[in-house]
């Protein structure tokens, strides 16, 4: 499986279907597993679970660097 792969089309996921990120902000494991259509071993599982979190915060925070950057004119 490739973990990079499942996380972005998870991360692709929660941002288009608001009610797909509720069930992953209540139950992240059982929300991937049911986007993955798979079972999923529990060590890769808390790699996905993980790198889907990272992902997230991450994409929030370049948005935050962005709106700056716009608002100071760079």
């Amino acid at each position: 499986m490739d973990i990079k792969a499942k996380i972005e089309e998870i991360v692709k996921k929660i941002k288009d279907d608001p009610g797909f990120m509720k069930t992953f902000q209540d139950n992240p494991e059982k929300a991937i597993e049911s986007a993955a259509g798979i079972d999923i071993p529990d060590g890769m599982l808390d790699q996905v679970v993980n790198g889907v979190k990272a992902k997230l915060t991450a994409d929030k925070v370049g948005g935050a660097v962005d709106s700056l950057k716009k608002m100071f004119g760079q």
